[in-house]
This record gives C-alpha cells, sequence and structure tokens, in this order.
C-alpha cells in the first residue's frame, strides 16, 4: 500500500489484486472528473460570453476585477480537472496506474479548490449586480461556508470515521 488508498479499501471485502483495485480506483476518479468537468465547463462558456453583453459594460471596477479572477479559475479548474485524462493518454500501457491515479486525484482535488473559487466568484458578480456589494459579500461568504462543509469537512470526518471490517 502506498499510504493514498482511502482507508475503506483496507476492509472493502473486495476480492480484487492490487493491479485491479487501482483500475477501479482510476474508473472512479473518471467517473468523479465526469461530474465535475461538465459543470466547470458550463460556468466557463457562461463566463466567456459574460462581457459581451450590454450589462457588462456598467460593471463596477470591483466587479471588473472578480469576474477576471473567476474567469482565471475556471479555466485552471478546466485544466485541472482535464489533466488526469491526458496524463492517462501519455502513460498509457506504461505501468503507472498507481502514480496515475495519485496524480489524478491531486490534480482533481485542486480542480475542485478552482471551481469553488471560480463558483463564488460568479455568485459575486451577479448578486453584486442585483442586490449591491455587501449583500454579494454575506451571500457569498455563506455560501463558501457551504461548499467548504460539504466538499471538504463532511467528507474528512467521513474518513476519520471508524471503518468495519468485512462480514456479517
Amino acid at each position: 500500500m502506498s499510504g493514498w488508498e482511502p482507508a475503506a479499501t483496507q476492509y472493502s471485502g473486495r476480492d480484487e489484486t492490487e493491479l485491479e483495485r487501482w483500475d477501479r480506483n482510476f474508473t472512479e476518479l473518471l467517473q468523479e472528473l465526469r461530474v465535475a468537468q461538465t459543470g466547470v465547463q458550463i460556468l466557463f462558456a457562461f463566463l466567456l460570453t459574460l462581457p459581451f453583453t450590454n450589462r457588462f459594460t456598467q460593471a463596477t471596477e470591483t466587479d471588473r476585477g472578480v469576474y477576471v479572477g473567476t474567469l482565471v479559475a475556471a479555466a485552471a479548474a478546466t485544466a485541472l480537472l482535464i489533466a488526469p485524462v491526458s496524463y492517462h493518454r501519455l502513460v498509457f500501457r506504461k505501468g503507472r496506474k498507481p502514480q496515475l491515479v495519485q496524480t489524478g486525484s491531486t490534480l482533481a482535488m485542486l480542480g475542485l479548490g478552482c471551481l469553488l473559487l471560480a463558483m463564488l466568484g460568479a455568485v459575486f458578480v451577479v448578486v453584486d449586480v442585483v442586490l449591491h456589494q455587501p449583500t454579494a459579500a454575506l451571500i457569498v461568504a455563506g455560501l463558501a461556508v457551504l461548499y467548504i462543509f460539504l466538499w471538504y469537512v463532511l467528507p474528512f470526518l467521513g474518513r476519520r470515521a471508524p471503518t468495519r471490517p468485512p462480514g456479517p
């Protein structure tokens, strides 16, 4: 074991070889990436069109700065979430599945962090236009707490919970 595997795989009760486990981990990672990529690509496409709307010309300097940061975060999220696929293509059939899964997992976590920043930035820009800056900041702060809890704290707490060995 490399130390990367989640605790659950130690007691999964699966009758699989180490290579089969790495294959399964990679398949699960790809499924997770598909879900995240869809969201980030839609957000990125929306952000790319935003400056070409009539209303964008009225955006404040703060909104424009947040917009640029949001666009960069969405672009970074897109790159990070697609990178494991490119990585796989380049190391395909080279016997590097454990390295691929470990690196892909790290890239996915970084990509989710960038996606989080992009989503919060997009909400800030929209709410600032609709309700103004103090309200936008409060809403984004609340959403940041929600996202961080759901995406990071809750899974971390789940990892710390005791796992039960296989059996009835």
